[in-house]
């Protein structure tokens, strides 16, 4: 039976507690990577924004040596899209949300390019072009294509990506875009690790990674967090080693023995979170961080696939950075003390966005 119904501010500020966000941690950047489990990395800068947002005194300079030393890698896990795990982390990770990277196969993506091809004789040509090297995308599909004249070449690069789990190069995680990284390499993830993935799923030691930073939680939130379906009979199989809790609409909640639980009034400052965080995406309710009404404001963007910020624990509005400016858009009127809390924080991160802009400033946008 569920132990207590927890209310979604206790919710809100247990998930703060645990995401580090509610007092900036002293841990090393590795050690906050692997508690978190994965990083949202599909864009270079959004990480480096989201450990800023954690720890204190966070530098560029920390990820870029744990990405050069390969202690963390990027690659395709949780959700299909790229995440930063810790070279170990990824081991098992990846194996363990293998069905949905997989499904990327299934896709119109893919269809007109793979159909009627043996995928198996595929991930075997693409595994004797990259054995032993590091090749950028371009060079991959370059060779592939000698093999497969009749076949668009960056399509099948991308397919074998999807089938032999890979990693990319230390320079592309380096600081500096906005965006997609560009002129991405790849190299067998066994290989450059140096180390054998684990021979299948680990679905319980997924759960309980997941609780310990994102718990209290739902099955369907696991789920979507991680991509992978099924999780149900398991962690009902886990019962006895979780704690169980219900929301305020009486869902159930699991959370591992020794979870935290935070005060409702605990007090938290104003937080700026980078785009696609897991702090939001992490979930399949994600009310407990945002409103229904604000998600609808940005749901053709993906809901958390812009830069968030919280005021009183939850999302408040977006903000962006173009050239030296941070432009910062809620969504609702501040208060007056709101405003100076929010100008401050955002004063603080342009600081890290732009260390040679002491004179720069913040705008908030009044609406």
């Amino acid at each position: 039976m569920p132990e207590a119904s927890l209310s979604l501010r206790t919710l809100n500020r247990t998930h703060l507690v645990r995401q580090l966000l509610v007092e900036r941690s002293t841990l090393p950047a590795l050690d906050t990577i692997r508690h978190l489990v994965a990083v949202q990395g599909q864009e270079p800068n959004w990480p480096y924004v989201g450990l800023w947002t954690r720890l204190v005194d966070f530098r560029r300079e920390d990820l870029a040596a744990l990405l050069d030393e390969r202690a963390v890698v990027r690659g395709t896990t949780l959700r299909r899209t790229v995440h930063l795990t810790t070279a170990e982390d990824f081991l098992w990770l990846r194996p363990s949300v293998l069905p949905i990277v997989m499904s990327a196969l299934k896709t119109a993506y893919f269809a007109d390019e793979i159909e009627g091809m043996d995928l198996a004789e595929l991930e075997k040509a693409g595994r004797e072009l990259i054995t032993g090297r590091e090749l950028t995308r371009r060079e991959f599909a370059k060779l592939l294509g000698e093999r497969y004249p009749d076949r668009l070449p960056r399509r099948l690069a991308e397919a074998v990506e999807v089938m032999i789990p890979m990693v990319h190069g230390t320079a592309v995680g380096a600081w500096g875009g906005w965006s997609g990284a560009k002129n991405v390499s790849v190299s067998i993830a066994e290989e450059t690790l140096g180390a054998p993935l684990v021979a299948g799923p680990e679905p319980e030691k997924l759960i309980l990674r997941y609780l310990t930073a994102f718990g209290p939680a739902g099955v369907m939130d696991v789920q979507a967090w991680s991509g992978t379906t099924r999780l149900r009979e398991v962690m009902n199989g886990m019962r006895d080693r979780l704690r169980v809790y219900k929301s305020e609409e009486g869902q159930e909640l699991f959370d591992v023995p020794d979870g935290p639980i935070a005060d409702a009034d605990l007090p938290v400052p104003v937080r700026f979170l980078p785009a696609f965080d897991n702090a939001v995406l992490g979930y399949k309710d994600r009310t407990r961080m945002i409103s229904e009404d604000d998600r609808k404001q940005i749901a053709w963007e993906g809901s958390a696939g812009v830069p968030l910020f919280l005021v009183d624990g939850f999302v408040r509005g977006r903000w962006s950075i173009k050239a030296d400016e941070l432009r910062v858009t809620p969504f609702r009127p501040l208060t007056p003390a709101e405003q100076e809390a929010v100008s401050e924080e955002a004063t603080y991160l342009l600081a890290f966005l732009v260390p040679d802009g002491a004179t720069l400033a913040p705008v908030i946008e009044h609406v």
